[in-house]
């Protein structure tokens, strides 16, 4: 938002997902993040330093600590992955989400009318009914 950081991610991502969790709402200040995953060797930091915070034993999130602004998420168990929030990118529109994930953390008076697959946790895990 402010520039102060500035990175930069080579190709398409894994994934991209609308996130419902409890953690992603709580860290953004939002009712929903969306995420693009990249492989860790696609994505650099070009200016600055960003601001971490380990949100849960597993999950480091980080953040620009000008304005605040949350940039990605990375999980110990997908030591080759991270997750940058999809709007703060430049152009977010190149990455559009193609699910939801953790919708049994979802906001109860949020409304979803985008016809995307929603997951109750993420697509394979085996409670997903």
């Amino acid at each position: 938002m402010c520039g102060a950081i500035r990175y930069a991610v080579q190709g398409q991502p894994r994934y991209a997902v609308m996130c419902h969790c409890d953690s992603c709402r709580r860290a953004a200040g939002s009712p929903v993040v969306a995420w693009a995953s990249f492989s860790l060797g696609r994505f650099t930091i070009l200016r600055g330093e960003p601001s971490k915070f380990q949100s849960s034993p597993s999950v480091t999130r980080t953040f620009c600590a000008s304005c605040g602004t949350s940039l990605t998420a990375s999980r110990a168990d997908r030591p080759d992955d991270i997750g940058i929030t999809i709007c703060s990118l430049d152009h977010p529109e190149v990455f559009p989400p193609n699910h939801h994930s953790f919708m049994g953390d979802k906001i109860s008076w949020m409304r979803l009318d985008d016809g995307l697959p929603a997951y109750r946790r993420y697509p394979g895990a085996p409670d997903n009914a």
